[in-house]
């Protein structure tokens, strides 16, 4: 099926291959296409000398051998031809003279042809989100462009760094989209010429061992058709085909490295297929199979009752072959093998007499979909990640609605993200979920065929643990746009309350603010783009009250008070913005946390949190660990003298006068008893958990090392 690179074509070669199957009148649209094309490429060469025109001829003879309509073909030819100067064809000529049709995949294809790959993350994903907006508008536009793709690696006359981008975008984005459609053949051909060129001397020794392997691999074949062509024959099956088709190189490469073994290892280097009338047969012909060999269960799938969203259908089974070896067999019927070749190229193939229909378009709803989708993603990263997962091939699991409308989602996925496939309202406000009747947990992985009910609360929202439930990317980008809204308003209400108390003490507040006319410049100023996004900065401790008092009032009045005045205006003889500094941010309420409550001499991390200012932890601490790293920010000890609470845990011989020799021990190291408890564990042993004030850590270890010095002490930590 694979069409070669095919050098000097002429549009005779194109048209003999289009009359195969295109009605004769539109021979003459084609050939004045053709003319058009090699006037606007006349004298235009490629990097390696040959006429451009042979280029789009072999693009619109592979869209050919794809047996597509004639708009198709003709975009081919046009694929680059507006972005040639001084030729006087615009896109309006050619709506004029060719038709609306072929002008919108010729503006499409030109579309794409402007996006470049870029390393640059937020570049990267603007120019795949346009180039998916082409795409989306009539699927011929992806078409055209992956024929041109294919013809491009085929000759891969670039030097050789853009030769390995050029590969290695079409590895990434390129083959996946092929496989997406359904189009097996194109996605195969995609990654070999890629891996030949990222990889080449893995392909040259890879394919030079499968070739020299090829006259048993022959024998294999034709033994293993014969045995299945007696074989179904006597089961009373009479149409059928059998064939065996060699994997491809990157296929059988990708074994070699997961499995870890040499190349006479991998048995199924070939996957047999049966090719039948009816689905009747096809699963008869598995049940043959399965009485013959030996089938390994987790092998077995039925893409008949559950097609993949590509439109693809077959029966796959693998069994221990006549020789042991693992053998791979697909089961299909001759229309499911045409589509499962071509995918949706199957589906805009011409068709004599008939457009395409609205049942056909209906098949290409995934991609209009996924352009949906891309839409509300704003973060480079979250889109970049969903294209990743959209585009590869994985194992799907269907989940059904109470009203039978199936759901696709990839395996290992739970009710969250059956509830986000469904709208990001139910997934948003999801409390529970029925599987099959019976109430389950959000943790419970989906399988097929269950029938998933999702229960509903309006209280009930996203917090960050169902990043780790959620399995799909559609929900985990749903669950973060909501989490980062969330922190936007929470920051934005801290950066208003900081921000009025602030200006308070100059008799002050925004809205007086805002009628001063002042707040245009300072936004300039502080680069927002708006007083939200201003108070969003505060908020986060991104900007400090000082930048906006600097700009309504005298310099001189700036140091009357501190900014931790200002964030907490009760005085207290030690706080948390006297004793830590926190790099490059100021006026920002800070506290100790609890959970692991850090003292001068431990290594501290900040967190900022959404409306709580930042809090300050250990940095080996567990709850910080858990957290969002982005959010972290530098702190530093000051030289502040200061009293600093710890928890010591201590485990005893329980023996009279121990609790009073403890005490007296912490008071003689001149560090206080905030709270103790202490209870028997045993009839021997005796644990006391202590709650002391100390200076810092060198006095906490102080403090430590005496208790450790009782003799009834057998342990003594700080928690």
């Amino acid at each position: 099926m694979t069409p070669q690179a095919e050098q000097h074509l002429t549009i005779d070669d194109l048209i003999n291959r289009a009359q195969g199957y295109l009605p004769r009148q539109e021979m003459g649209l084609l050939r004045s296409a053709y003319e058009l094309a090699n006037n606007a490429h006349n004298g235009h060469v490629r990097p390696n000398g040959d006429p451009y025109i042979t280029h789009v001829l072999s693009v619109a003879q592979i869209l050919a051998s794809m047996r597509l309509d004639t708009a198709s073909l003709i975009g081919g030819l046009f694929h680059g031809i507006l972005k040639e100067e001084d030729t006087g064809i615009t896109l309006k000529s050619i709506e004029k003279d060719f038709g609306t049709d072929i002008a919108q995949i010729v503006d499409g294809t030109t579309q794409i042809a402007k996006v470049k790959y870029n390393s640059n993350l937020e570049s990267q994903a603007e120019n795949i989100r346009k180039m998916f907006l082409a795409m989306a508008s009539d699927i011929r536009v992806l078409l055209v462009k992956l024929a041109d793709r294919l013809n491009d690696m085929q000759i891969l006359d670039f030097p050789p760094e853009k030769s390995l981008e050029f590969a290695e975008e079409t590895m990434e984005l390129y083959a996946p989209l092929a496989s997406r459609l359904g189009i097996d053949w194109l996605k195969r051909e995609l990654e070999d010429l890629s891996f030949a060129v990222l990889n080449p001397e893995e392909y040259k020794d890879l394919s030079s061992r499968v070739d020299s392997s090829l006259m048993d691999r022959e024998k294999y074949v034709a033994d293993i058709k014969e045995l299945l062509s007696n074989e179904l024959i006597r089961h009373g099956i009479k149409s059928f085909k059998v064939l065996g088709r060699p994997k491809h190189i990157l296929s059988i490469y990708r074994k070699l490295q997961v499995q870890q073994i040499p190349l006479e290892k991998v048995y199924d280097k070939v996957a047999f297929r049966i090719i039948l009338t009816n689905v009747q047969d096809c699963y008869q012909a598995l049940g043959m199979i399965h009485s013959l060999w030996t089938p390994i269960d987790s092998r077995i799938k039925d893409y008949i009752a559950h097609p993949k969203s590509n439109m693809y259908q077959s029966l796959h089974t693998s069994v221990i072959g006549p020789s042991g070896d693992f053998m791979e067999i697909q089961i299909r019927t001759e229309e499911m093998d045409k589509i499962a070749k071509e995918g949706i190229a199957a589906h805009w193939a011409y068709k004599e007499g008939a457009k395409i229909s609205q049942q056909d378009a209906s098949n290409f709803k995934w991609l209009k979909q996924l352009v949906v989708w891309l839409q509300e993603l704003k973060d480079p990263k979250d889109f970049l990640d969903t294209i990743k997962d959209e585009l590869t091939e994985v194992r799907k699991t269907y989940a059904l609605t109470p009203n039978g409308e199936v759901k696709e989602l990839i395996f290992g996925s739970t009710p969250l993200d059956f509830a986000y496939a469904i709208h990001t309202e139910i997934g948003n406000h999801c409390a529970g979920a029925k599987i099959n009747g019976e109430i389950a947990s959000l943790k419970t992985v989906l399988k097929n065929g269950d029938v998933v009910e999702i229960i509903t609360n309006q209280k009930q929202t996203p917090h960050q643990g169902w990043l780790n439930l959620a399995k799909t990317s559609r929900a985990k980008n749903r669950i973060r746009h909501w989490l980062r809204q969330d922190e936007w308003e929470k920051s934005c209400k801290l950066g208003e309350h900081i921000c009025n108390r602030e200006l308070k003490k100059h008799a002050l507040n925004l809205k007086k603010l805002i009628k001063s006319g002042k707040l245009r410049d300072i936004l300039q100023k502080l680069r927002c783009n708006s007083l939200n996004e201003l108070m969003f900065q505060i908020g986060s401790g991104k900007i400090t009250t000082n930048h906006i008092i600097n700009e309504v009032f005298p310099k001189q009045h700036q140091q009357e008070e501190s900014i931790s005045e200002l964030v907490n205006p009760t005085q207290q003889k030690h706080n948390s913005d006297d004793i830590l500094t926190i790099d490059g941010i100021d006026g920002v309420l800070m506290k100790i946390s609890k959970c692991c409550m850090p003292m001068p001499g431990d290594e501290v991390l900040g967190f900022i949190t959404a409306g709580r200012g930042i809090s300050v932890h250990k940095a080996t601490c567990p709850n910080l660990l858990s957290t969002d790293h982005d959010r972290w920010v530098q702190v530093r000890w000051n030289d502040t003298e200061s009293s600093h609470q710890a928890q010591i845990d201590i485990a005893a011989s329980d023996q009279k006068g121990l609790l009073a020799e403890v005490c007296n021990v912490v008071s003689e190291a001149d560090a206080n008893i905030i709270n103790i408890d202490a209870h028997a564990a045993n009839d021997s042993m005796a644990i006391l958990h202590l709650t002391v004030e100390v200076k810092g850590i060198d006095h906490l270890n102080i403090v430590l090392q005496r208790i450790r010095n009782i003799q009834a002490i057998s342990q003594a930590k700080r928690v």
